[in-house]
C-alpha cells in the first residue's frame, strides 16, 4: 500500500469514527431527553419545500455529524453533558423541544398561506425511539389562489399619477398570476421609491394597503391597491436649499477655530477638520444639489459613490426642512485612517520544490486631498529545489522581486472635458508603474517594467469598460551562457530567439465587461468579459516615416532595442444558473489568440503567451504543465526538462471549457459556511506554427479532440462571508501528451505505480500525479 492509499485509508476510517461518535450522542442525555437525528416534510409544492425549511427552528434541526462529535469531546464527562465550564466549539446537541415543533409547524402553515396556499394546513409528528427522535412536518396545500382582478383606489390624482407612470409597467402584479406576498412587499418598495424620487420626502410606505379578496370567485383573490394619505393638503415635494459638507476629523475629536469655506459656485459650505480634503474632487459625487429636486435615487447614488471612493469610512446625510417645500442637505463624513500598511506571506509548495513569498503594501488614502489612493508594493518569493547540490543557498531554484507603485484617482483625468457622472458606479484614472527582477537558476533571468495609464467607468449598471491608451513596457531576458550554448548545439534557436532578447512594446489595451456584480449572487445570469491588446502600430506608422533603424536580424529598433509588434484577444464567457437554495451550476468558455505581425512575426511573445493548467483553470493539471496540444516532455533530454520546467508550455491561442456545480453541505462549520462544487473542465493551449522544441504543439482541426486534456474533481469552500477560502482536488482523466488510449489515464486511477514508475523512467525529473492539489482564496470563477 503506497502512502496516498495509507492516507485514503486512515481518513476513510477517521470519518467514519466521526460519525459513529456523534451516533452514539444520544448516551449523553437525560432520561426524559431526545436528540433529534432526522427531519422530513411531506406533502410540499416542490418548489416551495426548500424555503419552507427554513422557517424550522435552528433548535430543533438536525446536528452536523462532525461539529456534534467535536462538542462531545470537550464538553463531556463521565457519560453527561457538562452544565459549567462549557468550551464554545464545535456544535451542542439539537435536543427535541415539542413546543418548538408547534411553533415551527405554525412558522410553516404561514409561509404556505402567503405563497397563495391560503387553505393549508401543517402537521407535525414526532417518533422517540432510545433517546434519538424524528419529526414529520406533513403538509396539506389544498389548492393555489390566484390573482384575479386588480384594482386601484387613491385618494390624490397626483399619488395615482406617479403610480401609472413609474411603477404599473415593472409591477410583477398581474392577473392570473399566482398569489404571493412577495409581489406586494415589492410594489409597496416600488411606490415608496417612485414618492420619493419625485420629492414627495414625507411619503411613507404604510401609505399604501393592499385589500385581498377571496369571496367572489373560486380560487381567486382580487386585489384593490390603495393609497390613503393622512392630510393630502400637506404631502408636498421639496427642493433642495442650502447644502453643506463636514469631515470629520481622523480622530474622531472636533477641532477648534476652523473657518468655514463657501464655494459660490455650487453652493457648499465646507467644513475640513483635518485641513487636508479639497471640496471639488469629493462634491461630485454630492449628487443631492443646490436647487435641485429631492431624490431618493440621489441619496442613494451619494452613499454609494461616497463610500466606492474608498477613503470614508463613515457617511451621513442629514435633512433639515427651512419650510413646507424646502430642505437644507449636511453631509457628514468621517475619514478612514490616513496611512496604512499591510505584510503578507504565503508557503509554495510544487513538485517537490518548496519556497516562499512576502510582500508589502504601503497606501497613503488622500495623497492629493480628493480621496486618491498611492500604493506602493514590494513582493519577493523564492523557490527551492532539494534536488540541487550544495548549501541552502545553492538549491535557489529561481527567486522573484517585483515593485510597483499605483496611483488611483477617483475621478476620469482627460486632456478634454469630457465627464463620467457616476450615475452606475465610480469613475477612475489610475496610473501604475511595475518593475520585476526574476531569476532561475543556471537558466533564465528577466529584467521586465512596464507603465500603464487606465481609465475604468460604468456605461450602465451591469456594463464596465476599461481603456488603457498607454502601455509601455521594457523587458531584458537573458539565458545563462552554458544553458544558452546547449540550447544552440541542439538546433533550439527559434527558442533562443524567443526569450533570450530586449524588447520595446508601446500599445493599447481595452476591455469590456458585463454582469461582474452579479458574481457574487445565486440569480440566473450571463457573465462575459471580452479583452484586446494591441502593440506595434503607432511604432510601425512611425518607422515608415523615419525609417528605423534595423539590427542584425533584420527587426526595426527603437533607440537600439526591437519594438513588439501584436494583437491579442480573449474572451471569458459564463451561464449562471440558480438551481433552488444554495445550488448553482456553472458553465464557462474561455478562449484568446496572440498573433505576432511585422516586426515580430516569426517569435512567439513570452510574456504574451497563454497557459493551461491551474487552480482557476483545468485543475488536474498545475499551471503551466499543460500542452501545447500533443506536446510530451520526454521528446527533448532530461536537462532541459529540468531547465525547462514553465518555461516551455506555452501557447498562442487557448481554448477551455469548464462545467461546475455548487452546492452547500454545512451552514455551520467552525464558524464558516461550508460550500461543495463538483467540476469537469477542458482544454488545452496550442501553438499557430511549427516550433522544433513543441513537437506536436500547433493547432490542427483533425487532431483537436486528441489534443483536448479533461479533469474532474471535487472542492471545499469555506464561505467566511468576507472572503471564501477554496480547497480543490483535480484528477486527470485524459492527458493529450499520450497517443490513443493511452491518453484515458483514468484507467490507472487504481494501478497506477507500475504507470508512474514508466513515466518517471522515460521523463527524469518529472513525475506523474493524476490528483493535483489547489489552495487558494476566493472562488475559481
Amino acid at each position: 500500500m503506497n502512502i496516498k492509499s495509507r492516507l485514503f485509508f486512515i481518513a476513510s476510517i477517521t470519518f467514519l469514527l466521526l460519525i459513529f461518535e456523534s451516533c452514539r450522542s444520544a448516551k449523553y442525555l437525560e432520561e426524559d431527553q431526545a436528540l433529534v437525528t432526522k427531519v422530513h416534510l411531506e406533502g410540499f409544492p416542490s418548489n416551495l419545500k426548500e424555503q419552507a425549511y427554513q422557517y424550522i427552528s435552528n433548535e430543533i434541526r438536525p446536528n452536523s455529524a462532525l461539529n456534534l462529535t467535536i462538542y462531545n469531546i470537550f464538553n463531556t464527562k463521565n457519560g453527561k453533558y457538562k452544565t459549567e465550564k462549557i468550551r464554545s466549539v464545535g456544535e451542542a446537541p439539537r435536543v427535541l423541544d415539542s413546543s418548538l415543533v408547534e411553533l415551527s409547524a405554525l412558522q410553516i402553515q404561514r409561509f404556505l398561506q402567503t405563497k397563495g396556499y391560503f387553505r393549508a394546513k401543517v402537521n407535525p409528528q414526532i417518533f422517540i425511539n432510545n433517546k434519538r427522535s424524528r419529526i414529520n412536518f406533513e403538509a396539506y396545500a389544498d389548492s393555489l389562489f390566484h390573482i384575479g382582478n386588480v384594482k386601484t383606489k387613491f385618494d390624490t390624482s397626483f399619488v395615482e399619477e406617479v403610480y401609472q407612470q413609474n411603477v404599473v409597467e415593472d409591477s410583477k402584479l398581474r392577473s392570473g398570476q399566482p398569489y404571493d406576498v412577495k409581489v406586494f412587499a415589492e410594489l409597496r418598495e416600488s411606490m415608496y421609491d417612485a414618492m420619493r424620487n419625485e420629492g414627495y420626502y414625507d411619503y411613507l410606505r404604510q401609505y399604501m394597503r393592499i385589500a385581498v379578496d377571496t369571496n367572489r370567485k373560486v380560487q381567486t383573490a382580487d386585489i384593490e391597491i390603495q393609497v390613503n394619505l393622512p392630510d393630502s393638503e400637506r404631502l408636498q415635494a421639496y427642493d433642495i436649499n442650502d447644502v453643506s459638507l463636514k469631515i470629520n476629523h481622523y480622530s474622531g475629536n472636533n477641532a477648534a477655530n476652523l473657518s468655514v469655506i463657501t464655494d459660490t459656485s455650487k453652493g457648499i459650505e465646507f467644513i475640513d477638520q483635518n485641513a487636508k480634503y479639497k471640496l471639488r474632487p469629493i462634491s461630485r459625487y454630492m449628487f443631492l444639489r443646490k436647487g435641485d429636486r429631492y431624490s431618493l435615487e440621489n441619496e442613494n447614488l451619494s452613499y454609494d459613490r461616497l463610500y466606492e471612493m474608498n477613503g470614508f469610512r463613515s457617511v451621513k446625510i442629514n435633512y433639515e426642512k427651512e419650510n413646507d417645500s424646502l430642505l437644507n442637505v449636511n453631509y457628514e463624513l468621517t475619514p478612514r485612517s490616513l496611512m496604512s500598511n499591510q505584510i503578507e506571506g504565503e508557503y509554495t509548495f510544487s513538485s517537490g520544490m518548496s519556497g516562499f513569498n512576502i510582500g508589502n503594501t504601503f497606501s497613503h488614502r488622500n495623497i492629493f486631498g480628493g480621496s486618491e489612493l498611492l500604493e506602493l508594493k514590494l513582493k519577493y518569493g523564492v523557490l527551492f529545489d532539494p534536488r540541487l547540490t550544495g548549501s541552502l543557498s545553492d538549491k535557489i531554484f529561481n527567486n522573484d522581486f517585483q515593485a510597483g507603485v499605483n496611483l488611483i484617482i477617483p475621478r476620469l483625468i482627460l486632456p478634454f472635458g469630457w465627464n463620467v457622472e457616476g450615475k452606475y458606479g465610480l469613475p477612475r484614472t489610475t496610473f501604475s508603474s511595475n518593475v520585476q527582477i526574476f531569476n532561475q537558476d543556471r537558466t533564465y533571468s528577466n529584467t521586465y517594467f512596464i507603465n500603464t495609464l487606465n481609465y475604468s467607468w460604468w456605461q450602465t449598471p451591469n456594463l464596465q469598460h476599461s481603456y488603457t491608451p498607454i502601455v509601455v513596457e521594457y523587458r531584458d531576458g537573458r539565458f545563462d551562457e552554458s544553458f544558452r550554448r546547449q540550447l544552440e548545439e541542439e538546433g533550439y534557436q527559434l527558442y533562443i530567439a524567443s526569450n533570450d532578447r530586449q524588447y520595446f512594446g508601446l500599445g493599447a489595451q481595452y476591455a469590456l465587461t458585463y454582469n461582474a456584480k452579479k458574481l457574487q449572487s445565486l440569480d440566473n445570469f450571463q457573465f462575459f468579459r471580452g479583452a484586446i491588446d494591441l502593440s506595434g502600430n503607432s511604432l510601425g506608422l512611425l518607422s515608415n516615416i523615419f525609417n528605423f533603424q534595423k539590427n542584425a536580424d533584420g527587426t526595426k529598433t527603437l533607440f537600439g532595442v526591437t519594438y513588439l509588434q501584436y494583437i491579442k484577444g480573449e474572451i471569458d464567457y459564463r451561464l449562471y444558473k440558480h438551481l433552488g437554495g444554495n445550488q448553482q451550476f456553472i458553465f464557462r468558455f474561455n478562449g484568446g489568440a496572440i498573433v505576432p505581425y511585422g516586426n515580430n512575426s516569426s517569435l512567439l511573445i513570452f510574456e504574451k503567451s497563454f497557459y493551461a493548467g491551474g487552480m482557476n483553470g483545468i485543475r488536474a493539471w498545475q499551471a503551466r504543465t499543460l500542452g501545447p496540444g500533443n506536446y510530451n516532455r520526454s521528446s527533448i533530454r532530461e536537462e532541459l526538462r529540468v531547465n525547462l520546467r514553465n518555461l516551455d508550455q506555452l501557447g498562442e491561442m487557448k481554448l477551455e471549457t469548464n462545467l461546475e456545480y455548487r452546492f452547500r453541505i454545512l451552514n455551520r462549520f467552525f464558524g464558516a459556511k461550508l460550500n461543495g462544487a463538483t467540476f469537469l473542465d477542458m482544454g488545452n493551449v496550442w501553438l499557430l506554427r511549427e516550433n522544433q522544441l513543441n513537437e506536436g504543439g500547433v493547432f490542427k482541426f483533425n487532431k483537436f479532440f486528441s489534443q483536448v486534456a479533461v479533469g474532474t474533481g471535487f472542492g471545499l469552500r469555506f464561505d467566511l462571508d468576507y472572503f471564501t477560502i477554496r480547497l480543490d482536488t483535480g484528477l486527470k482523466i485524459k492527458d493529450p501528451q499520450f497517443v490513443g488510449k493511452d491518453q484515458w489515464v483514468i484507467r490507472h486511477l487504481f494501478t497506477s505505480s507500475d504507470f508512474k514508475d514508466r513515466y518517471y523512467e522515460s521523463h527524469k525529473p518529472d513525475r506523474y500525479g493524476l490528483f493535483q492539489y489547489n489552495f487558494g482564496v476566493g472562488l475559481p470563477f
